[in-house]
């Protein structure tokens, strides 16, 4: 059996092997913890694929720093050519930048075979592979300088708190570390510039360091004039990542969109969710109407952006498609329809109106004149709701809802709802999404037919 340096090519190769398929599993592990629940888009890929450098790249760190230690207890002092030194830990790169590979690969699987949205970030991959390289020169420095047994669970742990503070920064530190920083939002977009950049300071620094050591193991002044060389090429990459401009907080993108029974528009990575956020937003739709709040688009926005009320169109936000994400949204959107009461009384009857736009059973509140409320405002019509929020919806929005609006209270008799001045005029009722329209739906949906 041929020996590499006193460490045998067969027990390197089994523990390449190993290294590999501990790398894959947990990269697999981390990437699917990153991804968006029911995303359909390549840049969701690369997101998910960089946020497990967090777990792979310590473990590559703890992987280069053993092999570190083997490697020089074997030699026992004996000289190296530049070439020779840098065999080994190479080799490492070449390991662990092969399961970064390997876990892309197997990521992307569906994602070739399916319909994705947006383009795969090549320049975001790079600047993966520059990371692990990264961790992994770091790792092997580390054991060859520290040649102890507890040196590469020492190297992983510390490279993981060194590179999980810098993507925690709020600064341009943040930058330095490989990743696209969390929460991620598809609408930001994914900057090719920033990850050559990124990835030109990773390799540089990777790049100095190993040429560094490398130049004190040989003494060849070769070695020590590229590593200057690789310093100068990280310090170029920070300059151009301190002096990029910031990105603007949304990118423009073809919505894709349901136009039955109104239309529901989401970035194309969640066309998925169209049909459930339609039947969550349809009956809200129908008891909005006539109100100053009424719509007939649903629109998804960044996560960044405030939702604001504009004529005809509702805007919500949807971090993904996970469980539940239709109603999280319809939540969140009519809870932004009336601002927080500060009063309690207000706030009461504040609530009975947003349980019946949700569709939920409505609360009986904290205080007795709530309790009656509801009661009343349970026994109209459905009808009768829809006139009353579209008589007092101002005074709704304005948390200004009383007594008066509900009967007058427990001590008065359940008046009846007062038609308002535009009774006459009927506004729509959408039809259930769940049910496919007929050929002549056109003419079943014209203004003379709602009802």
């Amino acid at each position: 059996m041929r020996e590499h340096a006193g460490v045998t090519r067969e027990e390197l190769k089994q523990s390449a092997a190993v290294t590999v398929a501990v790398l894959l599993a947990l990269g697999l592990v981390a990437a699917w913890s990153v991804l968006i629940p029911g995303v359909d888009a390549w840049e969701n890929i690369v997101a998910a694929v960089l946020g497990s450098l967090r777990l792979t790249g310590p473990v590559a760190a703890a992987f280069a720093a053993w092999v570190a230690i083997r490697k020089r207890r074997a030699l026992r002092g004996r000289s190296m050519s530049t070439w020779r030194a840098l065999k080994a830990p190479l080799a490492i790169v070449v390991v662990v930048v092969g399961s970064f590979g390997a876990t892309v690969l197997v990521l992307a699987v569906k994602t070739v075979i399916t319909e994705q949205s947006g383009r795969l970030s090549l320049s975001g991959l790079g600047m993966g592979m520059a990371g692990l390289a990264l961790y992994s020169v770091i790792g092997w420095v580390a054991g060859w300088l520290m040649p102890r047994v507890l040196t590469p669970p020492l190297a992983g742990l510390a490279c993981y708190g060194l590179f999980t503070w810098l993507a925690g920064r709020e600064t341009w530190a943040d930058k330095l570390a490989p990743g696209t920083g969390e929460p991620y939002d598809l609408f930001q977009g994914l900057s090719g510039a920033t990850f050559t950049d990124q990835t030109m300071w990773l390799a540089g620094i990777a790049g100095a360091l190993l040429l560094g050591w490398a130049a004190m193991v040989t003494r060849q002044a070769l070695a020590l004039a590229c590593a200057l060389l690789a310093v100068l090429a990280a310090g170029a990459g920070v300059a151009r990542l301190l002096t990029e401009p910031k990105p603007a907080a949304a990118q423009e993108i073809a919505y894709a969109c349901q136009d039955w029974p109104i239309t529901v528009c989401v970035h194309p990575g969640m066309r998925a969710g169209l049909t459930e956020l339609g039947a969550a937003f349809t009956s809200i739709a129908s008891r909005l109407a006539g109100t100053p709040a009424a719509f007939t688009r649903v629109e998804q926005r960044p996560l960044e952006d405030t939702l604001e009320h504009t004529a005809g169109l509702a805007q919500i936000h949807l971090p993904d498609l996970s469980a539940g994400f239709a109603d999280k949204a319809a939540y969140e959107y009519v809870d932004s329809l009336a601002p927080q009461c500060t009063n309690t009384t207000a706030a009461g009857y504040r609530e009975i109106v947003l349980a019946w736009l949700r569709g939920e059973p409505l609360p009986g509140g904290p205080l007795p004149e709530h309790q009656y409320a509801a009661a009343w405002f349970s026994g109209l019509s459905e009808h009768q709701r829809r006139e009353w929020l579209r008589m007092f919806y101002r005074d709704f929005e304005a948390c200004k809802l009383s007594s008066s609006h509900f009967g007058g209270g427990p001590t008065r008799a359940a008046a009846p709802v007062q038609p308002s001045p535009d009774a006459t005029q009927v506004y729509p009722v959408y039809p259930d999404p769940a049910v496919e329209p007929t050929s002549d739906w056109g003419s079943e949906m014209s203004p003379k037919s709602w009802h």
